[in-house]
């Protein structure tokens, strides 16, 4: 039977980073993932944003994840040549109703050490001319990113470091604490792999797949939900150079505004809770008809918005680990600590902004597995 130090089971952005984090510390690593590419899931279908941190409530995994993770995100593309950009965002209030939300998000981010600046009606419209808003919150350090490029750059690392991304290649199940307390690891076509440290990383299949892992208690594994986000792309060039949030309401952030690198504006998501008890489940199309909400939801910041100017895009899913019904839980990266079983670290609920919190995510994992804590 192979050997290797380490199993991280997913290759998106998380799981890559936590494998170059694994690789780096010097640990013999794999990250085996189902599809014939990386980041073809979650990764593939966000927004690619760069979050700044103003939404998590202070002390939460979440705030602390984002804050760290923005700031190593920024310096490893600038150190590894990976486009982005640090255009900026505005969350604006378009009622006298939408104020006290804008205020709760500015003390907030204070709390989360994420710089803001409260603007006026007048001075949100001299940043960005075809804006209609009563105020709006500046967040200098929100940007967008290449994340295709950022994977591939997180993949060259790890292998550079001696690790290896193993495509087309599902996990089945595994054993764990078998004999001197390592893991065996059981792929679709038969295989089996010993190793000290497995790291679930699976994002929309991760509580489906640890109920698969033998000698881990079923209560440690939160019950998943899937919400599902459409998106629809702008016709023409949309006049802003900043990202453009509604003032949020609840858990949900709105239908924003977002930029892709080339200028491309697209709006979304929207939030569509499924019903559906498996990922692969999942129907991705995205229903033109859902593009009037859409239109209604922009109007109140852009009122120019064109009719017939949007059109279907793409969609993501977001991997839940509560139903609508319930209050939206922290991430959850459950090492030992949390369900006893040494060198099994199970990342549950990363959702946004896991792109962002990657590299924080990743710093976790890896010092968890150092301490002995996995």
């Amino acid at each position: 039977m192979d050997r290797v130090d380490a199993i991280v089971i997913g290759a998106g952005a998380v799981g890559l980073a936590v494998g170059r984090a694994l690789a780096l510390a010097g640990h013999e690593t794999i990250v085996v993932e189902s599809q014939a590419a990386i980041g073809q899931g979650v990764s593939s279908r966000n927004s690619e944003v760069i979050h700044a941190g103003l939404y998590y409530s202070p002390g939460s995994v979440k705030a602390r994840v984002c804050v760290r993770g923005k700031q190593l995100l920024y310096e490893f593309c600038a150190s590894h040549g990976v486009e982005h950009r640090n255009c900026g965002k505005l969350v604006v209030a378009t009622s006298e109703g939408d104020l006290a939300a804008l205020r709760t998000l500015a003390d907030r981010a204070t709390a989360n050490g994420v710089p803001v600046e409260w603007l006026d009606a007048n001075e949100a419209r001299a940043l960005e001319s075809a804006l209609t808003c009563v105020a709006a919150l500046s967040s200098p350090t929100t940007g967008i990113v290449d994340s295709h490029g950022f994977m591939l750059a997180l993949q060259g690392d790890l292998e550079s470091a001696g690790g290896l991304v193993a495509l087309g290649s599902p996990v089945n199940s595994a054993v764990l604490g078998g004999s001197g307390g390592s893991h065996i690891v059981r792929m679709a076509d038969g295989t089996e792999i010993e190793t000290r440290v497995l790291v679930n990383s699976a994002s929309l299949h991760a509580c489906a797949l640890a109920r698969q892992f033998e000698g881990l208690a079923l209560q440690f594994v939160p019950h998943e939900g899937f919400a599902k986000g459409s998106y629809y792309s702008l016709a023409g060039r949309a006049p802003f150079s900043r990202l453009i949030y509604p003032a949020p309401a609840d858990a949900w952030l709105g239908v924003h505004l977002t930029l892709d690198l080339g200028g491309q504006a697209k709006f979304g998501p929207d939030l569509e809770w499924l019903d559906v008890e498996a990922a692969d489940a999942i129907d991705y199309r995205v229903d033109p008809a859902r593009a009037d909400a859409f239109y209604a939801s922009v109007r109140r910041y852009w009122p120019a918005l064109p009719d017939g100017a949007l059109q279907p895009s793409y969609s993501g899913v977001r991997p839940k680990i509560h139903r609508a019904d319930q209050p939206a839980p922290d991430f959850r990266i459950d090492g030992a600590g949390v369900h006893g079983v040494e060198g099994l670290v199970n990342l549950f609920g990363i959702e946004s902004p896991g792109l962002t919190s990657a590299l924080a995510i990743a710093e976790d994992v890896a010092q968890l597995v150092a301490r002995g804590t996995a």
